[in-house]
């Protein structure tokens, strides 16, 4: 065998290995789980019960998020043992992700099941304390958020001009004032009405839809049996289940005044599970629907573009004022001829001891120069990695942890630049220096979030 050929033999063997290799890889916390019936024979290969976790309540309205358990809602027995582990980034988020009580089956629609009841008396003050702090997360329109196959539970509703918005998460319940607004959430159902009255969502639709994997080499061990899941929605209702259950069309109303010593508030939380099979939507592109239905997330190039234009304009205005201004001073001194008036600074020669002239805060310029380098290069290398899809939204918590990470490696440009301009100052106090470089910025944001957390 010649060296040519020897060389052609290699250059093969090893495209056919990389093509082996790219043809099952998939980036970190992206892996399709694929599922199936519980009745079916594939049952061991497969997953036949989907999980459903609970994050912590956030909203608009406060900056304190409140963990699932803060209120008084049905929880999942032994939750410790089932609860996902959390990484630096979701535990800088505030994300407390939990298991939850709500059982659910692939491919097995419910009705009206049961998770809990809850029986609230006036006379006791423990109970009083529950009630009221549900009417104050109603009050604030705490949001739930809920996690099912690593996506998130989105609620859909139509807004103005046909248009349909898809949001992660759904409110807990609504509360009715003294005069409805337009913006409350009350008016998504002209039942909820009544003045100084809340209405607690305890009925939650969850409409799940799954791809088949019909024609499609993953599918075709499952056939009708299986798939994979693609969305889920939820329909949060408020349902008084005393009279008719689920089909009731009375909600669970809660007056805004507590209860009396004599009162009782019986509250029953259900849900409802239907499965749709979907095969035009791809496991790849599940999340697309979410991000195409949310406004805020469309660029705008108008005011992109007349942001650019602006500053493109003052720009030139000001290099025109400077280069006139360079040109009268150039022109005036090609006219002098003596020595003696060559003495005379006038002009731009005015601040020629003042450039190379060492800063009086030598020392906090050295270091926020060497910190805001690091901030940079840390965005620059965060958004390399996002632009390759390795910070997908599916893998929780990978933004916040890549950017912590990488802002601790690049420590080093920050010390090379903070020390390499504080030495050209002329300054001794190195190891002031090298410890304001890595404790000043770090500390400042360390000491306001602290004090945020007390108060």
């Amino acid at each position: 065998m010649n060296r040519l050929s020897f060389l052609v033999l290699w250059k093969t063997v090893f495209l056919g290995c990389f093509v082996v290799g790219i043809s099952g890889f998939y980036l970190p916390g992206l892996a399709p789980v694929n599922y199936c019936k519980k009745s079916s024979q594939l049952a061991p290969t497969c997953k036949t019960d989907v999980e459903l976790f609970v994050n912590r309540l956030n909203t608009e309205e406060s900056i304190i998020p409140y963990e699932y358990h803060h209120f008084d809602f049905c929880v999942a027995e032994s939750e410790e043992n089932r609860s996902p582990s959390e990484n630096l980034g979701q535990v800088v988020f505030g994300e407390r992700i939990r298991p939850s009580p709500y059982k659910l089956h692939f491919m097995e629609d419910m009705a009206c099941e049961t998770v809990c009841v809850k029986n609230y008396t006036g006379k006791n003050p423990d109970d009083a304390k529950k009630l009221a702090l549900l009417k104050k997360g109603m009050m604030l329109n705490y949001q739930h958020h809920w996690i099912v196959d690593n996506m998130p539970v989105t609620w859909c509703y139509y807004i103005e001009y046909g248009g349909q918005c898809c949001i992660p998460g759904f409110p807990m319940g609504c509360f009715v004032g003294e005069y409805r607004r337009q913006e409350d959430i009350c008016n998504m159902n002209n039942i909820y009405r009544n003045p100084r009255t809340f209405y607690l969502f305890n009925h939650i639709e969850l409409v799940i839809t799954y791809h088949s994997g019909e024609n499609e080499d993953w599918g075709s061990a499952f056939g009708p049996n299986g798939g994979r899941i693609v969305s889920v929605k939820a329909t949060p209702k408020s349902i008084n289940h005393r009279s008719f259950g689920c089909v009731s069309k009375e909600p669970m109303a809660i007056k805004q005044a507590p209860l009396t010593p004599d009162e009782t508030l019986t509250i029953k939380y259900t849900y409802s599970v239907k499965y749709i099979n979907n095969n035009t939507v791809k496991w790849s592109s599940r999340w697309d629907y979410i991000l195409e239905s949310m406004s805020h997330t469309n660029i705008h190039w108008f005011s992109i573009l007349n942001s650019l234009v602006i500053v493109l304009f003052l720009s030139g205005m000001v290099a025109m004022i400077i280069l006139r201004t360079l040109h009268k001073d150039i022109a005036r001194y090609n006219q002098i001829d003596s020595g003696e008036d060559v003495q005379e600074e006038f002009g731009w020669k005015l601040v020629h001891g003042d450039v190379f002239r060492p800063p009086r805060k030598g020392m906090l310029l050295s270091v926020f120069l060497g910190s805001g380098l690091q901030i940079f290069f840390m965005t620059l290398v965060t958004l390399g990695f996002a632009c390759l899809g390795f910070l997908s939204p599916a893998n929780r918590g990978a933004l916040m942890t890549c950017a912590m990470v990488v802002y601790v490696c690049l420590g080093t440009i920050a010390g090379y630049t903070s020390a390499r301009m504080y030495k050209s100052f002329g300054g001794e106090k190195w190891k002031s220096n090298v410890l304001l470089t890595s404790m000043l910025c770090p500390g400042m944001v360390f000491s306001l979030f602290f004090v945020m957390n007390l108060i």
